[in-house]
Order: C-alpha cells, then sequence, then structure tokens
C-alpha cells in the first residue's frame, strides 16, 4: 500500500509536554500533521485513565513519551499502547526520547533483577509494534526487544553545536570505560585525541576516579556522557582534567536526569560550557551555570515521518561509531 493511502496521529503523554509539543510543530512542518488529543485523567487514588479523544482506527499511532521516574510516566505509556490496540490502530510506535532503567541492563550481582529487559517486555506485551529511541545507557538493549527499534543519536545536533565554537587542540573525553563508543564518535568527527577516564563504581550512584589514560595538559577538553543523574563522575571528572592542566572544558550529555545535589556539583566544578538535550522535562536545567538546551525535536519528527513513509532514518543516527 502506497503510504499516501493510510495515514498517521501522533499523541503524547505528560512526562514531557514541552518537547512533544515542539515535535508537533516540527510534524506540522514537514508533514502537515500536529499532536493528536488524548484524554489523560486520574482516579482520586492515582489510577490512570487513557482515552483517545478522536478516531485511530486504522491509523499509524504514534506515542511520545519518556519512561523517566516517577514510574507513572511508564504505566501511562503502557496505558497509552494498550488503548491504541484495543481502539484498532494500525501500527502503534513507541516514541522515547529517554528509556528509563536501561542502566540495569545485566546481572552483575546476584539476586537482581534485569528491569531493562523486564521494561521491554511490558511494552512489547501491551501491544507497540515498534519503538523509537534516543542514546541508550546500553546499546545492547535494543536486543531485549522482540519488535524492530530504532535508536538515534543525539550527536548530530551536538555536532553543530561544537563547530560553532571553532575549537582546536581539542581532547575528547569518555568519563568511564563504557562510553567509550559514543567518545570516539566525536573523536573522529573533529580529528581529536581521545582520553578516558578508568572509573569504578563501589554501589548505585557512587563513582570512585581512579586515573586518566591520555594527554589533556593544554588543551581544550569535550567531556561527554549519555546520562547526567547525581553529577558524581561528571563533576569529579571536571576537577581532575582541571587538575592534569586542561585549557577549557565542554561537557555533553544527552539525559539531563540532576537527581540529589547533582545541581550544586555542577555548579562548583570547572566546565566553561554545558550542553544538554531536551529529551527528560527538568526545570533544574536553569539553575546550572552555563548550560545551554539543545531540542532534539527535529530529529524526532523527521524520525516519526520517515517511519511512516517507510523511509530509512539512518542518516538520523550514523554517527560513524563502528
Amino acid at each position: 500500500m502506497n503510504y499516501q493511502q493510510r495515514d498517521f496521529k501522533v499523541f503524547a503523554g505528560n512526562s514531557n509536554r514541552p518537547l512533544a509539543e515542539a515535535i508537533g510543530k516540527e510534524l506540522k512542518n514537514v508533514a502537515g500533521k500536529e499532536l493528536g488529543h488524548c484524554e489523560i485523567k486520574r482516579f482520586s487514588d492515582g489510577e490512570i485513565w487513557v482515552k483517545y479523544a478522536e478516531n485511530i482506527r486504522g491509523s499509524d499511532v504514534f506515542i511520545i513519551q519518556s519512561t523517566n521516574t516517577p514510574s507513572d510516566n511508564l504505566i501511562e505509556l503502557l496505558i497509552m499502547i494498550d488503548a491504541a490496540r484495543r481502539a484498532s490502530a494500525n501500527k502503534i510506535t513507541a516514541v522515547i526520547p529517554y528509556f528509563g532503567y536501561s542502566r540495569q541492563d545485566r546481572k552483575d550481582q546476584p539476586r537482581v533483577s534485569i528491569t531493562a529487559k523486564l521494561v521491554a517486555n511490558l511494552i512489547t506485551v501491551a501491544g507497540a509494534d515498534r519503538v523509537i529511541s534516543m542514546d541508550l545507557h546500553a546499546s545492547q538493549v535494543q536486543g531485549f526487544f522482540d519488535i524492530p527499534f530504532d535508536h538515534l543519536y543525539a550527536s548530530a545536533t551536538f555536532f553543530k553545536k561544537i563547530e560553532q565554537l571553532n575549537m582546536d587542540n581539542l581532547a575528547v573525553v569518555s568519563p568511564d570505560v563504557g562510553g567509550i563508543k559514543l567518545a570516539r564518535a566525536y573523536a573522529k568527527k573533529f580529528n581529536a585525541d581521545l582520553v578516558v577516564i578508568d572509573k569504578r563504581r563501589p554501589s548505585q550512584n557512587v563513582s570512585e576516579i581512579i586515573n586518566i589514560i591520555g594527554n589533556v595538559k593544554g588543551k581544550n577538553v569535550l567531556l561527554v556522557d549519555d546520562i547526567i543523574d547525581t553529577a558524581g563522575t561528571f563533576s569529579q571528572a571536571a576537577h581532575l582534567l582541571k587538575e592534569k592542566g586542561a585549557a577549557t572544558i565542554t561537557g555533553i550529555c544527552t539525559h539531563a536526569i540532576f537527581s540529589a545535589n547533582a545541581i550544586e556539583l555542577l555548579n562548583k566544578a570547572p566546565i566553561d560550557k554545558l550542553f544538554v538535550t531536551d529529551t527528560i522535562f527538568n526545570p533544574k536545567v536553569n539553575e546550572v551555570k552555563n548550560l545551554e538546551v539543545v531540542s532534539v525535536a527535529k530529529t524526532f519528527a523527521l524520525a516519526i515521518q520517515y517511519t511512516f513513509e517507510y523511509k530509512s532514518i539512518s542518516s538520523l543516527f550514523d554517527t560513524d561509531k563502528d
């Protein structure tokens, strides 16, 4: 069937309305579509109730919802998927800018849950036919799904910002071994040195920096990470890089969680500029000095459009990481 004979509709949960509305504006420009209307209410005990306020029978439905805390955001997504399936939607795509629970991707100690797999199962069983997400903490989470998974990267958007800074003598730093592939993409793009920080994590949200592998003395440093949660690792890394002689430090992070005392740590860290995206709705970002929010709305809008039209979306996430 030609895609022009089909229809698609986009709806959003409550986890990140500003980003959803921005995606809606972009879709209006590129595809003439706006956000559809979906009623989401709560019973007095907090139970979530969802109703699509327009006919979606036979339509391809895209549901925008990050699954960061509280867990209500995840439940809301599952209910929206289930409601769309029961309303006879043709195909249902969960658009999850930030995929929560992706950090629990393996059994690294006895008697723990692989929560990323559990959430993948929940989304699939609820009725999703496809998932679109950005900068997973662990890329292997894609394999936990038995449905197609499109993994977008914010790097293409960040590249433009870094180019505007016109930095020379650049070194790209990964705050841990797990982030090497992401940092390598930036190092390759800007023909920069790649530096890695050797980190140990004795418990959740606690990290110990052991050593820096590489030279940053006199260099302009690009500190790249996918998530800043408590900011312990990120701020420690910035202080250590400065001690080792870094000239300037520019931070890049996709998902700005900023829990606990992250704001205080970031404001005390010697970071000249910090770029984050809007995958998570977090008013706290305004409290961090030298921080700029970079929107990824256009990337998601194009991913939605291309998915509906059966076009390749590789241009949106090809970062030459291999």
